[in-house]
C-alpha cells in the first residue's frame, strides 16, 4: 500500500473530524483503521513558503538516494550546510521527511499529494 502525505490548503475541519470518527468507529468494531497522513495550510502562500523549489529538490533527492546525513545531503545538493539544515528542520516539522535511528534523514512517502482548491484562492 502506498504511503501518501496529503498537503492541502484550507481543508475544512469537518473533513478531518469525519476521518477521525471513522477511524475510531473502525477500531471500536475491531477493524483496522485506514491510515491518513495529512498537513494543512491556511493559505497558498503559507504552503509555498514551506514547500519551496529548493526543498522539493531536497525531497526528490532523498527519495531517490535514500537515507543520509544532513552533511551528505548538502554535498549531494551542492548547497550550504546551514541552509540545508534549516530546510531539513522545516520539512521535518511539516512531516515531509523524518529521521531514522541513526539520525539520517529520509522521505517516508511514496507520494506527496498537493491540493489547492481554486475557491480558496479567491477567498
Amino acid at each position: 500500500m502506498k504511503k501518501v502525505l496529503k498537503v492541502s490548503v484550507g481543508a475544512p475541519m469537518a473533513d478531518g473530524l469525519a476521518r477521525a470518527r471513522a477511524a475510531m468507529e473502525a477500531l471500536q468494531a475491531g477493524r483496522t483503521a485506514t491510515p491518513h497522513y495529512a498537513v494543512g495550510f491556511e493559505s497558498l502562500s503559507q504552503l509555498l513558503a514551506v514547500f519551496t523549489p529548493k526543498r522539493l529538490e531536497l525531497i526528490a533527492l532523498l527519495r531517490e538516494q535514500g537515507p543520509m546525513s544532513v552533511a551528505q545531503l548538502a554535498r549531494a545538493l551542492q548547497r550550504d550546510y546551514k541552509n540545508v539544515h534549516g530546510d531539513v528542520k522545516a520539512l521535518t516539522e511539516w512531516l515531509a521527511i523524518e529521521r531514522n535511528d541513526d539520525g539520517h534523514v529520509f522521505v517516508p512517502w511514496d507520494e506527496i499529494d498537493f491540493r489547492v482548491p481554486l475557491t480558496r484562492l479567491a477567498a
